[in-house]
């Protein structure tokens, strides 16, 4: 599937964040009041500040901690807050903080064996222990240094996040710079990131495990292996290229080159084989092994986008990708938005999306897989199917930022509303608001 998160394990606390803001918006007027001579327009004229919310929820019927077959139901909440801060008249400092807490009754089956003794085991009913619901936290900061001429921007990056059974730190380097007069301008982004693992495996294969409720020939005894590289990395090279096409045209490309190594598999996602005999307790079938794929992965995105301004209250804003990567899965991704002005600052925008894709060589549903094999999975993320995603969003900037909020102008807001459906059976709804605020 496309691009689908307690604080860094207490990496990030929110009122340190929130003090951290305050203290440097507070600095910012004296900071940019130091330039004293010359006067040259700053990058950013005052710190800004976003606050994000979104809401996910989603249902299907093929879970891939189940094997492929089990409800996939789940739901996400997200809020995060973007902090952007002029550091000197040609810095800008960002600060990237969230929080996304989800429950997933998919997850839960992790362990199915501590729901409800009143009712049977089964696949599609969630159990109530620790991986039903988890807290993914990340903290992002950034900055960026333009030219006097404001024509070449560099900037520099780092991201950590954490969740219960993973944790991630990267940096990245980049650089964009402008000529032809500010009509066209050439981007390289070079990002690294660097994983660990700490594996969930099904509660039937660790150690030590004994039910007395399972059924089947003979005594359950897969032929499983923990892995024993827990990491993951991931190294990415991004290019990209923008062009005003004419009074009304613009346009951009895009290539990304990545590749990663090391525990590429889902430690928690079983695999039923259709040579083995089946194991149940109740209504679930125990695991034959998790899912096992290749420890390297090359991806290959290419793609860009086509904005038309067919006058000042109407665009066309259009979008295209094509995606390979060498486990098999070729993908196209179209899409469209028409932001409309309705006067008054307020701006609405249908959308529409359409993704499609093959599945990867080491797909297989529920028992289609054989034990022989080196690698398979019945995650329905990588098998082939189609995609839509439509809704509409509705903005309002408010440019004099006459609203005021402690020491803050409101700025702009953004609502947005999407329904998600996949041939698979998949389906979810998004929602999201966006509220920007901009200091004294």
């Amino acid at each position: 599937m496309e691009e689908k998160q307690e604080v860094a394990v207490g990496v990030i606390d929110k009122s340190v964040v929130w003090i951290f803001v305050c203290v440097v918006l507070l600095g910012s007027k004296s900071i940019l009041a130091q330039d004293s001579l010359a006067y040259q327009k700053p990058v950013l004229d005052a710190a800004e500040v976003s606050l994000l919310f979104s809401y996910y929820d989603q249902d299907g019927t093929h879970a891939a901690v189940t094997g492929g077959a089990g409800t996939e139901e789940l739901s996400d909440a997200t809020a995060t807050i973007v902090a952007s801060i002029p550091v000197s008249v040609d810095g800008v400092l960002t600060v990237d903080a969230g929080i996304s807490a989800y429950t997933s009754a998919s997850s839960s089956n992790i362990n199915p064996l501590d729901g409800d003794p009143n009712q049977p085991v089964s696949p599609w009913v969630a159990s109530s222990g620790a991986s039903r619901q988890d807290v993914l936290a990340y903290f992002n900061p950034s900055y960026t240094h333009s030219s006097a001429d404001r024509n070449t921007i560099l900037r520099a990056q780092a991201s950590v996040s954490a969740e219960y059974d993973y944790f991630s730190f990267g940096f990245g380097f980049g650089a964009t710079h402008w000529f032809n007069e500010k009509n066209t301008s050439l981007s390289a982004d070079l990002q690294l990131y660097f994983d660990s693992w700490s594996p969930q495996y099904p509660i039937e294969l660790r150690p030590g495990f004994f039910d007395d409720r399972i059924e089947g020939p003979g005594e359950y005894d897969p032929n499983f292996n923990p892995f024993t590289d827990e990491n993951r990395n991931t190294y990415s090279f991004s290019l990209g290229l923008t062009q005003i096409l004419g009074r009304r045209w613009n346009g951009a490309l895009f290539l990304d080159v990545a590749f990663q190594q090391g525990l590429l598999s889902t430690p928690h996602q079983r695999v039923y084989f259709g040579d083995t005999p089946n194991y149940f307790i109740d209504e679930f079938q125990l695991a034959d092994d998790v899912e096992r794929l290749p420890d390297q992965r090359f991806k290959l995105p290419v793609g860009g986008r086509l904005n038309y301004f067919a006058n000042d209250w109407l665009v066309f804003r259009s979008y295209y990708r094509f995606y390979w990567d060498d486990w098999g899965i070729t993908a196209h991704t179209a899409s469209l938005e028409i932001p409309l002005k309705l006067g008054n600052g307020f701006t609405v925008y249908p959308h529409y999306r359409y993704y499609t894709q093959s599945q990867a060589d080491y797909f297989y549903p529920k028992e289609g897989a054989l034990s022989s094999l080196d690698y398979y999975t019945s995650d329905y993320d990588l098998s082939d199917f189609d995609a839509h995603r439509y809704g509409f969003g509705l903005g309002y900037t408010d440019i004099f930022t006459k609203t005021r909020i402690f020491m803050f102008g409101f700025k702009n807001a953004d609502f947005r509303l999407a329904k998600y459906d996949r041939s698979d059976g998949l389906d979810a709804y998004i929602a999201s608001l966006a509220l920007t605020f901009v200091a004294d």
